[in-house]
């Protein structure tokens, strides 16, 4: 066992402990924001598709189909780059309403 020299000292029980709870506090901090992040990016991730697909729907009406307002969202398949992760409703070629997995309330 070696013992300190004159001068020199080491940490204190109280001293660790404060800097532990330190650490504990700022890692619940992080651990929070990054949860609710995660949850917001599946709400953006659906206005995103919402868009994507109000933007198909007018594609469809201007090009391909005489000015026809488009009957369903697996018409517009030819005009997004890929299948829609939730479920939407077009009434009068706007999107109406929908779901998606993740976000309760799309924007």
């Amino acid at each position: 066992m070696q013992f300190f020299k004159y001068g020199q000292k080491g940490f204190t029980l109280i001293e660790l402990l404060v800097v532990i709870a330190i650490l504990g506090t700022l890692a619940g901090v992080v651990v929070l924001n990054v949860i609710q992040f995660i949850g917001k990016g599946a709400c953006e991730a659906a206005s995103t598709e919402k868009h994507n697909i109000q933007t198909a729907a007018v594609a469809y009406t201007y090009n391909d189909s005489a000015h026809q307002i488009p009957p369903n969202v697996a018409a517009l398949a030819p005009y997004l780059l890929t299948t829609p992760k939730g479920t939407w409703t077009l009434t009068s070629g706007v999107v109406s309403a929908g779901t998606y997995p993740g976000c309760a309330s799309i924007p």
